[in-house]
């Protein structure tokens, strides 16, 4: 099950308390204090792990406690630290406090680390308050609490290139044709009902991740449909792969349609790079789809593109394809604007 947000309560361990304690030792009847300090509380660590694309995991747990720790002892013996809280999460998940809105940190690099609550300090023993004047202290620190934070977790999928589209575009075919993905395939519109991930590796020198997101309506900018919900995947991509769906006959009606909600939604999303690939042109006539990218391409000319003729589900025109997005994203990634600093 694919689940994108989620909110829980992290906690830090707390410190262990000192030790009172007085050296106790044959020929030594006033040995002194000797009472160790408590041991440091645990730390909570957030994890990006590449290997998770769903906060599932968070789904029914409502907290994550790091281990607290122990009390110090006799002997000017410290106690034990208490475990960190090692929490891993999918990249691209954004962690934001519950309570205010904002944002604490943005995991969107792979094997990214960062303490979100520190563990409490440990008490300090009876040794440590020592004086000249108080030979034999009786007081002992109990410890520093740990933090305690509510969040809420976001995920944003990292991926180069987003395929937009109205239902059935042929999104999850073409996916299931470029790479490992076995995305849901049916002749009825909304078959996608969570984003899919597939690692392109056509050229294995420069493989790029894919995102498929449930299809856009009119109005999904309103709140219309399901695609809306999923459009922040395709927010951190650089590359966008517009499929028109040539069975429909319309296809420069369709792609202004998507352009709206896809403007509506985010400005930023919008100015992306995009790709137009006019998709399923088996189901149509050689004449007939070049009639329709004739149309299309007139649309398009005013906006500096020109779509390419394809069929995911034959395979016409997938090498072209990637080429065109490889060559996008290698350019997305050389340039200075999108390298990290």
């Amino acid at each position: 099950m694919f689940v994108d947000e989620a909110e829980l309560t992290f906690v830090s361990g707390k410190g262990g308390k000192g030790c009172i304690s007085f050296r106790r030792e044959k020929f030594r009847p006033k040995g002194g204090p000797d009472g160790g300090n408590g041991g440091r509380g645990g730390d909570v660590i957030l994890a990006a792990d590449s290997h998770k694309n769903t906060l599932i995991d968070f789904r029914h747990v409502h907290m994550l406690r790091a281990e607290d720790g122990r009390p110090g002892e006799g002997n000017d013996r410290t106690g034990r630290s208490g475990a960190d809280l090692l929490v891993k999460l999918p990249a691209g998940t954004l962690v934001h406090d519950a309570d205010s809105g904002e944002l604490i940190v943005d995991l969107d690099r792979p094997g990214m680390r960062q303490v979100i609550a520190r563990g409490g300090r440990g008490g300090r023993g009876n040794h440590a308050f020592t004086t000249s004047t108080n030979r034999a202290p009786r007081l002992a620190d109990p410890g520093a609490p740990g933090q305690e934070l509510h969040v809420r977790l976001e995920l944003k999928l990292l991926a180069d290139v987003g395929i937009v589209g109205f239902p059935n575009a042929g999104k999850s075919t073409l996916i299931s044709r470029i790479s490992a993905c076995k995305a849901k395939v049916a002749d009825y519109p909304f078959t996608t009902l969570a984003p899919n991930l597939g690692v392109v590796e056509r050229f294995r020198e420069f493989p790029f991740v894919v995102a498929d997101v449930p299809g856009l309506v009119e109005g999904a900018a309103d709140g219309k449909g399901l695609g809306v919900r999923f459009l922040k995947h395709v927010e951190r991509t650089t590359v966008l792969l517009h499929l028109v769906d040539a069975s429909r006959g319309t296809p420069s009606t369709d792609w202004r349609a998507i352009r709206k909600e896809l403007s509506s939604y985010s400005a930023s999303l919008a100015d992306k790079v995009e790709i137009v690939a006019l998709n399923k042109v088996d189901l149509v006539s050689r004449a007939r789809r070049n009639q329709l990218a004739a149309r299309l391409n007139r649309t398009l000319q005013a906006f500096g593109r020109r779509s390419l003729l394809l069929s995911g589900a034959t395979g016409e025109g997938v090498d072209e394809l990637l080429k065109a997005l490889a060559s996008a994203v290698r350019a997305s990634r050389s340039s200075p604007e999108t390298e990290s600093p």
